[in-house]
């Protein structure tokens, strides 16, 4: 995978993040319980987080393949895997979630082993 296509997949992701984000403010506010609102505010803000991430790795001189790879799983199991449940109720969603937490944790620390061998 090139830069550009990286740069577009973190360009892509947050665009939705945002989309998403805006949705669940103005769309969903009043026709969730707080407690689902809360959790959909939980995938939003990890997914523009991500994405913001994605996006300097995609910049950087260093070569960040897995890590991006990792992170963009992350979102797309995590964050998504929020939106759906809180908007549906339905639990097998909510237990994808911690799937997209652990290959988030995998990108961090495929970032630390790849600045280390760099040095």
């Amino acid at each position: 995978m090139n830069k550009k296509s990286q740069i577009a997949i973190a360009a892509v992701l947050g665009l939705l993040g945002v989309a998403l984000g805006a949705f669940g403010a103005h769309g969903l506010s009043n026709s969730l319980p707080e407690k689902m609102l809360e959790t959909y505010k939980t995938g939003v803000l990890y997914h523009l987080t991500h994405s913001v991430v994605l996006l300097v790795l995609a910049l950087s001189n260093y070569k960040f393949l897995r890590s991006f790879i990792f992170i963009t799983v992350g979102i797309l199991l995590f964050s998504f895997s929020l939106y759906i449940y809180s908007v549906t109720g339905i639990k097998f969603f909510a237990m994808i979630t911690p799937f997209g937490g652990v290959s988030f944790l995998v990108g961090w620390i495929l970032i630390i082993v790849e600045t280390r061998k760099s040095q």
